[in-house]
């Protein structure tokens, strides 16, 4: 059964790649602001609904068949969205507040099959611990480029591991998609797990 994935993202292409399926990328471009109250939670699974359900139209539209698989992260700190920064200095602010303290990593997951009305849904949490650290460091992490596209101004599977103290939880959820969970959303709309894929990873 054909994956399409609802997202730009090289990394959520990477972790899928390596784990033995083959997505094809099909972006969508729907916005990512957060709703003016909206829950980190409520925020992430909207949009992952949304990627998910326009990737589907446009499919259908063209008389794909396959699965749609969509995803949104967000780092949340003292009950704040920290998003995708703005610009370098939206991400020395972001690292400056991260330092020496735990935050929140959300990943909305949606799945669904072309043509049926069924389709899952699920939240993944990680908890991540940064190291303390000084200006010099977030000088050098910002002149790096890697903050300027990922949630809360890091990536964990780059440079950005040197920040990291620790982690509880999924490492593939903090990179942007929680491989442990993919399983039970194809079993949730009937489609078993394919046979080419890696073993289901213990949730």
């Amino acid at each position: 059964m054909p994956l399409f994935l609802a997202s730009a993202s090289p990394r959520r292409l990477a972790l899928l790649l390596e784990s033995g399926l083959d997505p094809v990328p099909c972006p969508t471009g729907v916005p990512e602001e957060p709703l003016p109250g909206e829950s980190a939670e409520a925020h992430v699974l909207r949009l992952a609904s949304a990627k998910g359900r326009h990737a589907l139209a446009r499919l259908a539209a063209s008389r794909a068949t396959g699965l749609v698989l969509a995803a949104d992260t967000a780092v949340v700190l003292g009950g704040a969205i920290l998003g995708k920064p703005a610009d370098d200095a939206d991400a020395a602010a972001m690292l400056r507040r991260l330092s020496g303290r735990a935050h929140e990593v959300l990943t909305g997951v949606f799945l669904a099959r072309i043509g049926d009305a069924r389709h899952a849904e699920a939240v993944e949490s990680t908890r991540v611990t940064f190291r303390p650290f000084g200006e010099s460091t977030v000088l050098w992490y910002v002149g790096t480029g890697e903050p300027r596209d990922k949630a809360g101004a890091y990536g964990i599977q780059g440079r950005g591991a040197a920040l990291v103290l620790g982690i509880e939880g999924s490492w593939s959820n903090v990179v942007g998609l929680p491989l442990e969970i993919l399983p039970r959303l194809y079993a949730a709309i009937g489609e078993p797990w394919p046979a080419a894929a890696s073993p289901p990873r213990p949730e």
